[in-house]
């Protein structure tokens, strides 16, 4: 803006740039390598979506055993969302995301090995046990570092991730499955967890040299600017609502008290059933895309792969300026309300079967803008509530009940596809909850507070 070139009319607009330079260090520093993580961590959650378009013939899985297998994953990753995080906070980021990266590595690999009903949904449980904490982990630790009205630009990176690892797997996996299928007598989708699970494992092993827990483990900070992130992050802390504000960090003593008061904050369960509703919709892109597609009427498996790739690039670019808008206008609840009631339209009129494909894969990329970007924007509004181990414990909470949404929607989905040929029952499902999640935010989040 033409004010921040005229530092002598604008006094604070030499502050507000130096600000500026200083927080782009610091995330030219922690955010590629954590974004890298995310869509390596992503990548190896959703690629079971294109295994299955070999996987269940090869093994003679049904589209229901597929959906409970999904939807496994889950519930190791709810029971251990919690504790992994306030381990966070008790140990520190850095040694935290090593651990978590080199065991779900290890696990995503070893889904090669993957030969009964049985073998599937012990290993996807287990996936699920070792990657809980990894994105409430980043949340938390990005309260570490930025104030609230900077998170919505640098949270819709991370949610990029979602949509970067949907193009990935959508260049990379098809390949994969059908010109290495045969290779040392293994299958094409047994290499493909081979190849995109082995990364999780290398960068576990650099995370626990190139991580710090904070600002003031940062070396490549001057003192200077680690007083003047850790003065910012007080200050923000300092302006959350009284009822859910604690001093203390998450080592106090008071820790637990912290925690308590969020478990009875009404506002956790509230954002909690809002998350749960708007990750079926988000989770059922991941995991059903490839399918979806298919049934567009494309039948070959690379071209599936590929035609997959569009709507997660539209998604990655367009939450991301959402966020930016979001975040520039300060305003949080209309944003999100725009994006899932579209999202739910974008849906539903998937229903109607074009005979058109280009016009079918406008609504599935529609669907998936609106969708993703509604994500960075909701978790703005939780960490505006949430400080200290009310945090770490708060945000972990609303994640993993939320996230239940990754038990209960693949199933659903399988049972209905199952059960009907169709996913259209399952799609009117979603834009009811998408409906419900925007509505939710609207009348349970006061228009007054602060930075929402």
């Amino acid at each position: 803006m033409t004010q921040s070139l005229a530092p002598a009319l604008e006094p604070g607009s030499s502050a507000a740039a130096h600000d500026d330079l200083l927080y782009r260090k610091v995330s030219l520093r922690i955010v590629p390598f954590l974004f890298l993580c995310y869509v390596v961590s992503f990548l190896d959650r959703i690629n079971i979506g294109f295994a299955q378009l070999q996987m269940k013939h090869d093994l003679g899985f049904s589209d229901a055993m597929y959906g409970l297998g999904a939807a496994v994953f889950y519930i190791g990753y709810v029971l251990f969302e919690v504790p992994s995080n306030l381990l966070l906070a008790r140990f520190g980021a850095r040694r935290t995301f090593t651990r978590i990266m080199l065991l779900w590595g290890i696990v995503s690999v070893g889904m090669m090995m993957v030969s009964t009903p049985a073998h599937f949904y012990v290993l996807r449980f287990m996936l699920g046990v070792f990657e809980a904490g990894f994105f409430p982990g980043i949340v938390l630790y990005l309260t570490y570092w930025y104030p609230a009205r900077r998170r919505a630009a640098v949270l819709s990176i991370f949610f990029a991730g979602v949509a970067v690892a949907g193009v990935l797997g959508g260049l990379v996996s098809g390949w994969i499955m059908r010109d290495m299928g045969g290779v040392l007598g293994l299958f094409g989708w047994q290499w493909m967890f081979v190849i995109e699970g082995a990364p999780a494992v290398v960068l576990g092993l650099l995370a626990a040299f190139y991580l710090v827990d904070g600002p003031q483990q940062a070396k490549w900070l001057t003192a200077n600017e680690k007083a003047q992130l850790i003065a910012q992050r007080d200050e923000d802390r300092a302006t959350l609502p009284h009822s859910s504000h604690s001093s203390h960090s998450p080592h106090s003593p008071h820790s637990s008290r912290s925690f308590m008061q969020a478990l009875s904050n009404p506002r956790v369960y509230l954002f909690a059933f809002i998350y749960f509703s708007l990750t079926c919709a988000s989770l059922t892109l991941s995991f059903w895309m490839p399918l979806m597609i298919r049934d567009f009427g494309i039948r070959d498996v690379l071209a599936i792969s590929l035609y997959s790739v569009i709507p997660n690039a539209i998604g990655a670019v367009g939450l991301i300026l959402i966020a930016r808008h979001s975040d520039r206008r300060g305003e949080r609840r209309r944003h999100f309300a725009v994006c899932t009631i579209g999202g739910g339209v974008a849906l539903s009129l998937l229903t109607l079967h074009l005979s058109s494909f280009p016009a079918m894969l406008a609504l599935l990329s529609l669907a998936t803008v609106l969708i993703f970007a509604a994500l960075p924007i909701f978790w703005t509004v939780p960490s505006s509530y949430l400080s200290g181990a009310a945090a770490a414990g708060g945000i972990a909470l609303i994640s993993s009940i939320g996230i239940t949404s990754g038990i209960v929607s693949p199933w659903v989905i399988g049972q209905i596809k199952t059960h009907t040929g169709s996913m259209d029952n399952a799609l009117y499902l979603l834009t009811g909850l998408l409906f419900a999640s925007g509505i939710a935010l609207l009348v349970g989040v006061p228009r007054e507070t602060k930075r929402v």
